[in-house]
This record gives C-alpha cells, sequence and structure tokens, in this order.
C-alpha cells in the first residue's frame, strides 16, 4: 500500500511567510508601515462606521493599530477580536494593548477558517488582511458564517500595481537590468484583490449582498526626512525591506545588484519634494452585507 502525503492545510505558505524572516521585518518596522498605510485603513473604517456596543472581527490585525481604533469606537459595550497568522506581530499586539489598558482579544489563527462560533460579529473590518487567502472564495464563507444578520463587512485592498508607484516604481528603475515577473493577481499577495469584478464574484459567490467597492487614492509617503537624501534613503530602506525587489534580486550577481541600488536611488531621488518622497497609492474600499 502506498504511502500518501497529506495535503497542506489551507494557507499553509502565507502561514510560514509571515511567521518567518517576513514577519520579523513588519515587526521591525511596523510603526514605519502603519504610519504609512493609516489613510487608506481610515477610508475603510469610515466605511465601516462601527458603533458603540458592537462586536467585531479585525482580519490580519498585524500589530493591533487597526484594533484599538475600533476599540475605540466600539467602547466599554463593545468587543474587538483581532485575528492574525502572525505570533511575532501579535506578540506586540498583546503588549500594546497591556500598556494602553485596552480589552482587546488577540487570536493565533487563519482567518479563512476563523473558529468562531456563527453570528459572532457585527462587523468584519481588514485594512490589508484579506488578499493573501489561497481560496478567496471559501475564506470569505467561512467568515461569512460569523456575521449575524445584518452584519457588515468593509476592507481596505490594493488596486492594481499600475496605480500604486510603491511598487511600481523600484521595478521601473530596474527594468533594463532585471527581468521582472508579472504579478499574477489570481494568487495570494497584496494584489489578489485588484480586480473589481472578481471581488464582487468573490464575495457574492460567499454569499455576501450588496457589495459596492469605492476607489480612494492619496499619497504614500515611501520616504521621510531633513533633506532630500535623508528621504532617499528612508526609502531605500524600505523598498528593500518590504515589497518584490529584495526577492527579485537575490539570485543576481552583486554587480547587478550594486547598479540597481544606484538606479533605484536615483528614481527616489527625482521625485523628493518639500513634504517627503511621495508617491501614489491607491485602494478599493469594500463594503458589503449579510442579508
Amino acid at each position: 500500500m502506498n504511502e500518501q502525503t497529506a495535503a497542506a492545510p489551507p494557507n499553509a505558505e502565507q502561514i510560514d511567510y509571515w511567521n518567518g524572516p517576513v514577519g520579523l521585518r513588519w515587526l521591525a518596522y511596523n510603526d514605519w508601515l502603519d504610519e504609512r498605510t493609516a489613510a487608506y485603513g481610515r477610508a475603510a473604517f469610515a466605511a465601516a462606521a462601527p458603533q458603540p456596543g458592537e462586536s467585531v472581527l479585525d482580519i490580519g490585525c498585524g500589530a493591533g493599530a487597526t484594533s484599538f481604533e475600533l476599540a475605540r469606537a466600539v467602547g466599554a459595550s463593545g468587543s474587538v477580536t483581532g485575528v492574525d497568522v502572525s505570533a511575532p506581530l501579535l506578540g506586540r499586539a498583546r503588549e500594546r494593548a497591556a500598556a494602553q489598558g485596552m480589552n482587546v482579544e488577540f487570536r493565533e489563527a487563519d482567518a479563512s477558517r476563523p473558529g468562531f462560533a456563527a453570528h459572532s460579529f457585527d462587523l468584519l473590518y481588514s485594512r490589508f488582511g484579506v488578499m493573501f487567502f489561497d481560496d478567496p472564495t471559501a475564506a470569505f464563507a467561512e467568515l461569512h458564517k460569523t456575521l449575524k444578520p445584518g452584519g457588515r463587512l468593509a476592507f481596505a485592498c490594493w488596486q492594481g500595481p499600475q496605480l500604486n508607484d510603491w511598487y511600481e516604481l523600484p521595478l521601473a528603475a530596474i527594468a533594463d537590468l532585471v527581468e521582472r515577473t508579472p504579478v499574477d493577481t489570481r494568487q495570494p499577495g497584496p494584489f489578489a484583490l485588484s480586480d473589481a469584478d472578481r471581488v464582487r464574484e468573490v464575495l457574492g459567490e460567499a454569499g455576501f449582498a450588496q457589495i459596492e467597492l469605492e476607489p480612494f487614492a492619496t499619497p504614500f509617503y515611501l520616504g521621510r526626512g531633513a533633506t532630500r537624501e535623508a528621504m532617499a534613503d528612508d526609502a531605500m530602506a524600505q523598498v528593500f525591506r518590504v515589497g518584490p525587489i529584495a526577492r527579485l534580486l537575490e539570485s543576481h550577481s552583486e554587480q547587478t545588484n550594486a547598479k540597481a541600488r544606484e538606479a533605484i536611488r536615483a528614481a527616489l531621488l527625482r521625485i523628493a519634494g518639500d513634504d517627503g518622497l511621495e508617491v501614489g497609492g491607491a485602494v478599493w474600499v469594500v463594503t458589503a452585507r449579510k442579508e
């Protein structure tokens, strides 16, 4: 009898990813990332409109910044549960909750199989935490079960790469040096829900109704600093810590890496302004309901 290898659980690759070096890098620079993405989260927060007394699930809560905002909105009579697969980020979230005296529960769990009872939440919210599901339709169907009748879903997800210069600009700068791999928007990653028609299809098949997508764009400050050079230094550090550049260059020679760094830095310096190194950022603010 042949022994068969058990199939990997859903989202196993993403769970490993966010508990490995990437999760530790996001932990180290979490404040930087929270500051840069706050405006997009606020747009989704406004659409979610959390109310006093409501129970909320924060999907992909990371180190807890959005969970604390939600907790302040629902007040002492409400409740907020933050869920994430990254143990390092959740450790920071729990530390912050204790330091701030915030009554927020944090669970290490895969949001595609959340394990909550049916009809547990009035609101499901996420700032960039729902683009990493292996099977988004199945994941949202599971999340749909946790909503009370009439409950709401609200999240922010990136629009296409071509509208997000924080992603495109460094890649364009090295286009003559390195061949890039096209973004597969059907695979888990930052642009997995960038296609509006696909979002409607996924959420509709998962059971949601009144599905709406509103575009929201605001500058993404890739670099800050007192001088143009300091801005470029800040941006360069982040470009190589978070995003596709480090992975794209890891198999290339030191000479190619050096040229790539020069090209990216030159491109960043060209757009440095008085307020910082500003690039384009665009998201969908997605809302839906459970009937």
